[in-house]
């Protein structure tokens, strides 16, 4: 496997961009959830000049509507924090899963169990493919109405409510403890067990497979197309782009990131509502074509 941890061994600036890796959320889209004009005119001009872009986001599939019309050519996205690659070209509600990294139930369940234990309070919900399903005490966070209500320990069953999908990530809230707290504090309690994120300013953690990040399922979809980590720039502002920031050759925080970002990016932009990736491309490509 592509390894998703190293660090380019050779200067980015001597090795021509063939992928584009860039996150949506505080990143490519501005704070209203739009994709500005500028945006949208650089990412073809990338394409163009035969350039891939991947969106590489935390969001599931079927909130990908709001760039959907932005894929071109190949037509993939990284979804789930590298836990699906998704097919968006059936437009809304009709996305095609390519590959599919789960988090095993048993492993999902140890999950929930050390953080029970280390930070009392915690709920949860359940991403699966299609599903949405949470406990009865999850607040109102995302987009939707969940498909079923109960203790997680229920919806991880392997005969609850979903069970015929894979799970991508549990999500954990707790609504008093610091978001960076949360984050370190759950590493520690959950271990190899699963793979520890978060993108959101509350108290919220993703929680995928065992190695599944971002950066890990970026470099297998780069390795399918002969594609090195040297020739991928890459775009983030939260701690879940942590783990793709470091692996890409050259790499850009947001004006807006999280300060492991910065320290994990070999580069800056300017603020998503300042269109920093836009700003990136299109140096890139008047200095490169």
């Amino acid at each position: 496997m592509t390894s998703a941890t190293r660090q380019p061994e050779t200067p980015a600036a001597d090795i021509p961009p063939r992928l584009i890796a860039t996150d949506l959320d505080g990143t490519l889209l501005r704070d209203d959830k739009s994709v500005s004009p500028r945006t949208v005119a650089a990412l073809a001009a990338a394409e163009k000049a035969g350039i891939e872009v991947f969106f590489v986001t935390g969001r599931p599939a079927r909130w990908m509507d709001v760039v959907s019309d932005h894929v071109h050519g190949h037509g993939l996205a990284i979804c789930g924090n590298g836990a699906a690659v998704v097919d968006l070209h059936g437009g809304p509600g009709a996305h095609r899963f390519v590959k599919v990294r789960e988090l095993a139930r048993q492993n999902a369940l140890d999950a929930v169990r050390l953080l029970r234990e280390a930070a009392p309070g915690t709920v949860y919900a359940v991403e699966q493919t299609y599903g949405f399903y949470q406990e009865p005490d999850y607040p109102k966070l995302h987009m939707e109405i969940p498909d079923n209500l109960a203790p997680a320990e229920r919806l991880l069953a392997e005969d609850g409510p979903g069970a015929d999908e894979p799970v991508l990530k549990i999500l954990a809230y707790h609504p008093s403890i610091d978001p960076d707290a949360f984050l370190t504090l759950s590493r520690l309690a959950i271990g190899d067990r699963a793979n520890v994120t978060r993108s959101s300013p509350s108290a919220l953690l993703e929680i995928s497979g065992p190695g599944v990040s971002k950066a890990s399922t970026l470099a297998l979809c780069c390795a399918e197309r002969g594609i090195s980590h040297e020739e991928v720039v890459a775009f983030g502002d939260m701690p879940n782009d942590v783990e793709m920031l470091t692996w890409a050759g050259q790499s850009y925080a947001m004006g807006n990131a999280h300060p492991d970002v910065i320290a994990a990016a070999s580069g800056r932009t300017v603020a998503n509502n300042d269109d920093g990736v836009a700003v990136v491309i299109e140096q890139m490509l008047a200095e490169r074509f």
